[in-house]
């Protein structure tokens, strides 16, 4: 782990091609843009990316690839889409079916791929400015919620916004909710803080995503927009196919951090 932390992208991918990375991305390649990843049929594509523009909190774009291309060129044009993440998911009519660790067997030629800002991006940054990140402590996968907070409707894409949680010590939540605003392509600043209830979160140790981490005393949930929000609405739109990213299992791209800051 520790050589992949400061490894560039491009190292990190080939381990997660040789099927030698089947595990979450949080603090791999650390400095470099991470990213959610949605693939549709050419069909439903302008109805996703309407659906992106309209709520750009959960779903910040940074790459969309031309329509049977998997290569992300803006981002990462020496990666491969189809074998360059640790674990895929596979919906059929809004089911999950299936969990892969590479889809070139399903990649189809009308297929578009959007690559979602991800919030593990801003970690370094927190970790930086000495706050603690749960998640990367622990070893595990961060943990992810569905709200009653819901996206605004395009087309056929509407459903519930997906978040991620960080416990953040009281004294550093003002602090974090700077330094994760100066990221709005990956999310940028929390949209909640504290009682989870209120955003319909019944129970913090049985995320619908990830894994549950500790909270301790004095510290808050924090509450971030998620890319994970489009497999809520796959499972409520019910397209056809929908591949996606499996929580936690990003694709790296090739640009710094820096380069979706903002100072």
């Amino acid at each position: 782990m520790k050589e992949l932390s400061t490894a560039h992208p491009s190292k990190v991918r080939e381990y997660i091609r040789r099927n030698e990375w089947r595990k979450p991305t949080s603090g791999l390649a650390n400095g470099f843009t991470q990213a959610n990843l949605v693939i549709l049929r050419k069909e439903l594509a302008f109805e996703f990316l309407l659906f992106c523009q309209r709520n750009p909190k959960p779903c910040p774009v940074i790459d969309v690839t031309e329509p049977g291309s998997p290569i992300p060129q803006l981002v990462a044009p020496d990666a491969d889409l189809r074998t360059d993440l640790p674990k895929y998911r596979i919906y059929r009519n809004g089911e999950l079916v299936e969990e892969v660790d590479h889809i070139v067997s399903y990649w189809e030629d009308d297929m578009v791929a959007f690559l979602l800002g991800c919030s593990f991006t801003f970690e370094k940054a927190l970790l930086d400015n000495g706050i603690p990140v749960r998640h990367i402590e622990c070893g595990s996968n961060v943990p992810m919620y569905k709200t009653n907070i819901p996206c605004v409707k395009a087309g056929r894409f509407e459903g519930p916004m997906v978040v991620s949680m960080r416990p953040i010590p009281e004294k550093d939540v003002v602090r974090a909710v700077q330094v994760t605003s100066r990221f709005p392509a990956v999310h940028g600043a929390p949209i909640h803080i504290g009682n989870p209830e209120s955003i319909g979160i019944r129970d913090l140790q049985k995320p619908d995503f990830g894994a549950p981490v500790p909270i301790n005393d004095g510290e808050v949930p924090v509450f971030w927009a998620c890319g994970v929000t489009p497999q809520a609405v796959a499972m409520q739109v019910k397209p056809e196919l929908m591949i996606t990213h499996a929580p936690g299992h990003m694709f790296i791209t090739n640009l710094r951090e820096e380069q979706f800051g903002v100072l």
